[in-house]
């Protein structure tokens, strides 16, 4: 884990994510399956960013024909793509395990996202956390709506005549030049 995370894991199926959210599900019938994959990514960067979660997106290799591997696609968010025969459930239960049982990761909280059911009873069982895709959706959704809030200019304009926007520090000095007043 990097030192720069809050000490939370979220482990995200991926396949299992692109299946359940409406606009994925489109991305993925019209483009392919590696663009609902970069939506997701995308999406995912910016949530762990501003949340500073460490997030492992997980994809089952049976979908790649690649042996696996691990992308890592900024200081928060890694790919990883299992090996052949291994489910992204096998993965995410088997570090939900390693959290559990190894004493230096028990001060993380692990979180899986997921709406697979049966995963979904696994990893509480490990002590892990569960997390719907809908929710996770909703999360993502909501936090994108606050950054760009966020980014608007707070500051309006109060009137039709720019000198009221000023400070009034300013619109003394104004005044000032205004009537050939120096000080």
């Amino acid at each position: 884990m990097s030192q720069q995370t809050s000490g939370v894991v979220l482990l995200v199926d991926g396949y299992n994510i692109v299946g359940s959210w409406a606009h994925l599900i489109k991305i993925r019938d019209r483009d392919g399956l590696e663009a609902a994959r970069d939506q997701l990514t995308e999406a995912l960067v910016n949530y762990s960013a501003c949340q500073k979660w460490e997030t492992r997106l997980v994809f089952d290799a049976q979908f790649r024909g690649e042996p696996s591997s691990v992308e890592a696609v900024t200081r928060y968010v890694s790919i990883y793509y299992t090996e052949s025969g291994q489910t992204a459930d096998d993965y995410i239960e088997k570090v939900c395990a390693e959290l559990a049982q190894r004493p230096q990761y028990r001060k993380l909280r692990a979180i899986v996202a997921t709406s697979d059911r049966a995963q979904q009873l696994t990893v509480m069982g490990y002590g892990a956390e569960w997390m719907s895709a809908k929710q996770l959706e909703l999360d993502i959704d909501r936090m994108a709506r606050s950054v760009r809030r966020n980014q608007r200019t707070p500051k309006r304009s109060q009137g039709r005549f720019l000198v009221r926007s000023l400070d009034p520090d300013a619109q003394e000095r104004l005044d000032k030049l205004r009537f050939g007043i120096r000080s």
